[in-house]
């Protein structure tokens, strides 16, 4: 997978062959939206994506699938520049200035990113709690993008994630899962292979139902295509 955590993302849509189950049930008045998310926790657009489907929940009852791509697996856990990254300095200061406007507008003021780092460890961290403790998987999802993004924080450092997972409630037995089972490694590259399948060559990238969407995409967007995954026939 491709490095995208300076990317722009255009927004692109493409039509699968096969059908997803949406469900409406009579408990809710919402209603049920899934969603696939391929995604990264060290992607600036990835953080504008979760940030964006959060609004939608106030209209879906929205189940979303997190399918973790390690982005930039060359970078070292300890970090490193992001004038490392190999982009020229103009064009890095326009790709910032765009992340930051749109992050202005879901209500967050981004300080200046100076380090990039590597986000396996966060993923498995992340997956372990996801399939362990799903109780406290939001909290943490929305704590590593915000550790990364607003705090500064290494997100690739493992004390930084322990401290991160501790304060969201994650058991220290759930880390020691996410640092030593192997199984979490496999699911990261599942993720890849599927993404692979899927033609999907960038993050965040977006599946309702038949439709694939990726790239900075609006809400309005990212609304439409909920409100056509309700419709979709069941699989």
């Amino acid at each position: 997978m491709p490095g995208m955590a300076g990317l722009i993302p255009a927004p692109r849509r493409i039509v699968l062959s096969y059908g997803a189950q949406f469900v409406m049930t009579s408990q809710t008045e919402k209603p049920i939206v899934n969603v696939e998310v391929y995604s990264d926790y060290i992607c600036p657009f990835c953080f504008i994506g979760f940030l964006r489907l959060e609004k939608l929940r106030d209209e879906y009852d929205l189940h979303i699938d997190w399918r973790f791509l390690e982005i930039h697996p060359d970078n070292p856990p300890e970090g490193k520049p992001v004038t490392e990254l190999g982009y020229p300095p103009e064009h890095w200061e326009m790709l910032m200035a765009n992340f930051a406007r749109m992050a202005q507008a879901e209500g967050v003021d981004l300080p200046e990113r100076t380090f990039t780092t590597n986000s396996r460890r966060a993923l498995k961290l992340a997956e372990a709690v996801r399939g362990l403790q799903p109780q406290v998987f939001q909290r943490l999802n929305r704590e590593l993008y915000e550790a990364y993004f607003l705090r500064g924080e290494n997100i690739g450092d493992r004390e930084v994630l322990e401290s991160l997972a501790s304060a969201c409630g994650v058991e220290p037995a759930t880390i020691e899962q996410a640092w030593h089972n192997a199984h979490y490694d496999e699911v990261l590259d599942g993720n890849q292979r599927s993404a692979a399948w899927l033609r999907i060559s960038g993050t965040p990238s977006y599946v309702f139902g038949r439709q694939v969407y990726s790239g900075a995409i609006p809400v309005e967007m990212l609304r439409r295509a909920a409100d056509e995954a309700v419709g979709s026939p069941q699989a």
